[in-house]
């Protein structure tokens, strides 16, 4: 098969794996950082405890959320090119692994760099930190997700010829 040809046949998975992240991150602040109220952004370096501490802690969560939406933004923007592109679009199995795959990545990247490297936040800051949630969080939502995304990203026996 031509190079072009075969080029043009590849499925689309990046776009896939850049919203997956995207969608992980406002999972994330959506449920921790807003509804739990665990952590923020920067709970960990500056404890939420008068206004002005809130006030920065609430704005470095609005960034975060600024960053996700780009994420998801550009995984759409990708995934439009792919289509127009002709590349194949993800079965419905193989989009929700990518999905998964890529919130994965976000978990495992955010939590390793953000809550044990910079040490800017955990999963559980307030009332306390509690080491024990960010290494269930690494385990669970990094690598059990991570496991599930892969696995349902590869899709079935149709999918695998296809690509």
């Amino acid at each position: 098969m031509p190079f072009a040809i075969r080029h043009v046949r590849e499925r689309s998975r990046l776009p896939g794996l850049l919203i997956g992240a995207g969608l992980g991150g406002f999972v994330d602040g959506i449920v921790l950082h807003q509804i739990a109220q665990w952590h923020n952004m920067g709970s960990a370096m500056l404890p939420p405890v008068t206004m002005a501490a809130m006030s920065r802690n609430m704005r470095w969560d609005g960034l975060f959320h600024a960053a996700t939406w780009c994420l998801v933004l550009a995984g759409v923007l990708l995934l439009a090119r792919d289509a127009h592109a002709g590349r194949l679009v993800p079965r419905t199995r193989m989009l929700v692994g990518q999905l998964v795959l890529g919130w994965a990545a976000f978990n495992l990247i955010e939590g390793v760099i953000d809550h044990h490297l910079l040490d800017l936040h955990h999963v559980r800051d307030m009332p306390a930190h509690v080491p024990l949630y960010d290494w269930l969080f690494l385990l669970v939502g990094g690598v059990g997700l991570g496991a599930l995304g892969w696995w349902l990203a590869r899709g079935d026996r149709r999918d695998r010829n296809a690509s």
